[in-house]
């Protein structure tokens, strides 16, 4: 049931991430959903990938996002280059998805440079105010 979630609430975040970032923007010309790298025999595994000529960003989506969760994302973000170096020249930037968001992770991620992504009616928005400026990785 939660891989089901999980792909329920990329479902709601795919389509959007072009409008989303277009919002910020931040021009993306592809989405890719569940991208995947194996380098030396470690893995990296990124549920969405929103890819322009200036920025690549990185999408975390879960049903239920916690503190936990962005952290491994920030993680990730750090890791994201030596896995896929054809963006090397890119401007990374992260974000973060959930349907249930745990009190105070959106205004931790928000600290942490991310866009924080929540549910809207039956689609998404981003959460970050006007103010908002995204961490580069």
């Amino acid at each position: 049931l939660i891989g089901k979630w999980g792909r329920f609430v990329e479902g709601l975040v795919l389509p959007a991430a072009k409008r989303l970032m277009a919002e910020c923007g931040i021009a993306v010309e592809k989405v890719s959903p569940r991208v995947s790298a194996q380098k030396n025999g470690d893995h990296l595994e990124i549920d969405v990938l929103a890819i322009g000529e200036e920025h690549v960003v990185m999408i975390e989506v879960k049903s239920a996002l916690g503190v936990q969760d962005v952290k491994d994302h920030l993680k990730d973000l750090g890791r994201f280059k030596t896995f896929f170096p054809e963006y090397k020249e890119r401007k990374l930037l992260g974000a973060v998805a959930g349907i249930v968001i745990d009190e105070g992770v959106d205004r931790y991620a928000y600290q942490q440079g991310l866009f924080v992504i929540g549910q809207r009616g039956d689609t998404v928005r981003l959460l970050n105010d006007a103010d908002f400026q995204p961490k580069e990785w």
